[in-house]
Formats: C-alpha cells, sequence, structure tokens
C-alpha cells in the first residue's frame, strides 16, 4: 500500500544504487547488502562484527536530488528484525562528509511505519556528534543512507518498502 503523503523513494526500484560502507574501511569484518526481495522490496541485510574494532555496515545510494525542504516528518515503511537502524542523509557529494543521522526501531517481522522529524537529524562524522555544523540543507538531498551500528554482533536484515514526507 502506498502512503497518502508524498512518497520520495521506493526502496525496491532503488536497490541496485545502493552501495556498502563497511567498517572494513577501518579494519572490521561487518558485511552489508541492498538485495530485492521476491516481492519487490528493498532488503538492507548482512552480519555485524565487533571484532577489530569494527561494529558498523551501512548502505548508501548516491546521485538523488530531492528536496524536502517543505516537509517537517520523514515516514519509512520498514519491516525489521526488532533491531535498532540510523536513516542517513547528505546535502553533499563525497563519501567523506557530514551525515544527518536519526534513529529508529523495528518491530521483529512486522511492517510499520516510522516517523522521524526532519528537526530530530544529527550531523554526524565517523561517528561523532558535529556541534558546529552547517544546518542540513533540505532543499539539496543527494544522498540516502542505512546504517547498524547498534553493538549486537550477528546477522541483520531491515526489509524497507517506501520514505514519503509530510
Amino acid at each position: 500500500m502506498a502512503p497518502s503523503n508524498e512518497t520520495l523513494l521506493e526502496f525496491g526500484k532503488l536497490a541496485d544504487s545502493f552501495l556498502p560502507l563497511d567498517d572494513r574501511v577501518m579494519g572490521g569484518v561487518s558485511r552489508s547488502r541492498m538485495d530485492i526481495t521476491a516481492d519487490g522490496h528493498g532488503a538492507f541485510r548482512g552480519q555485524l562484527s565487533l571484532d577489530n574494532n569494527g561494529g558498523f555496515a551501512s548502505v548508501r545510494a548516491t546521485g538523488l536530488s530531492l528536496d524536502v525542504s517543505a516537509l517537517s516528518t520523514l515516514v519509512l515503511r520498514v519491516r525489521g528484525d526488532g533491531r535498532r537502524y540510523k536513516l542517513r542523509l547528505h546535502d553533499e557529494d563525497g563519501f567523506g562528509g557530514i551525515a544527518f543521522q536519526m534513529e529508529f526501531e523495528t518491530v521483529a517481522n512486522q511492517w510499520v511505519e516510522v516517523a522521524l522529524p526532519l528537526d530530530g537529524f544529527q550531523p554526524m562524522w565517523r561517528g561523532r556528534l558535529v556541534r558546529d555544523a552547517a544546518p542540513l540543507n533540505r532543499a539539496r538531498i543527494v544522498m540516502v543512507g542505512l546504517m547498524v551500528s547498534d553493538g549486537q554482533p550477528g546477522p541483520f536484515e531491515l526489509e524497507l518498502d517506501w520514505l514519503a514526507g509530510r
């Protein structure tokens, strides 16, 4: 079922655009990917490991052009595994910049709509809050990402239907 508000992304259609960026960049051994499920949804899945000072797995879709300046809230329709995930927004090109992120909880094996107020997204760089960062440029979202870094090693899976705004 499509949301009654403005649909921004359909994850099944964009699944091939997501690239992994895991703790392997710093010596960790976590692995992630974005797949398409049999029913056409996106699925962020993999294995989170704390070995070698690791502890995060993420995927990002680049080359987007989203304007959320007229919106107050983003809504995700997801089916999770009971873990905590992060939605990450980038307003600059490149993989090294600030990500504006917000955590959300999932309910194991149940589709839920998660409301994420845009004012609640925090500027983060390499896992640290950037206190003097410029605010998110809501008119220029060029990258959207998902991350798991909840300190719980093991497999994870988050199915994603859509991202909408209101």
